[in-house]
């Protein structure tokens, strides 16, 4: 059965899509099962995935309301060598829609139940705020990959995330956890970065990833010719650090569980 994460910070910026497509590009190099679920009304991660979001016939916002099944809105990234459930601004209609529905918080989970077990890994992109669309993606998934970046500001704002992955966890998805954090648009050489690095490791010990994802131009370049790094340019240095994550995290579900360390 599939593990399922939401790439999920609530500050922007901090290359969540980017590392959504790439780990997704990544997983599928290794022969793994992808699917990447495109949960933000941007359509970033459909339109880096090589598929134009303005094309659309059915999305993910139609699976979320029941007007379409899995089969009909899904879509292959050629690329990436992955499944997408894309998402185009249809999806911002999703916020008042969901909150008129029946277990609003539980339409991706129930929607994702059926298929499961036709991959390895689940991921979404979540949107850069705490909302009904975020909600959705807490639900659904067995745990939170969190990609920042190592500045102050990025630590104030992980606290609060990390209290409400609490609280969700506690009041609708008790398996959640935080899968790990992911330092990502990283340059050794600011002292900033070191600093507020050394304190992630201090405070979340081995739920920091050991990947850190550089500052790499073809990492930015990428997604204006729909697709991951690793397709644009295999040996860059961005393609190599998620080649290197994707490597992280499967050994990691092979690894004992480990209790969540939060605080």
């Amino acid at each position: 059965m599939a593990k399922v994460f939401a790439i999920a910070n609530q500050k922007g910026g901090v290359g969540k899509t980017t590392t959504c497509i790439n780990l997704a590009a990544s997983l599928a190099a290794t022969k793994r099962r992808v699917l990447l679920i495109d949960l933000d009304p941007q359509g970033n991660a459909t339109m880096g995935s090589g598929v134009d979001k303005h094309e659309l016939e059915q999305s993910v916002y139609d699976l979320l309301i029941g007007e379409c099944d899995l089969a009909q809105a899904m879509q292959y990234s050629e690329h990436g060598g992955y499944q997408l459930l894309p998402a185009n601004r249809d999806l911002t209609a999703a916020e008042v829609v969901l909150l008129e529905m029946q277990m609003k918080e539980s339409r991706l989970r129930n929607a994702l139940a059926p298929i499961r077990d036709n991959y390895d890994f689940i991921l979404i992109d979540c949107p850069p705020s705490l909302s009904m669309l975020t909600l959705n993606a807490l639900v659904a998934s067995d745990g939170v990959i969190i990609p920042m970046q190592c500045e102050y500001y990025a630590l104030e704002g992980l606290s609060d995330l990390v209290d409400n992955i609490k609280r969700i966890g506690a009041r609708l998805n008790p398996a959640l956890k935080i899968e790990g954090l992911l330092r990502t648009m990283y340059d050794p050489r600011l002292s900033l970065n070191n600093d507020v690095s050394a304190q992630l490791k201090e405070h979340f010990g081995d739920q920091l990833y050991d990947t850190v994802i550089p500052r790499n131009i073809r990492l930015a370049e990428a997604p204006s010719f729909g697709m991951p790094a690793l397709a644009y340019d295999k040996q860059s240095r961005g393609a190599l650090a998620y080649l290197a994550l994707a490597g992280e995290l499967v050994r990691r579900q092979r690894r004992p569980s480990r209790t969540a360390q939060t605080t």
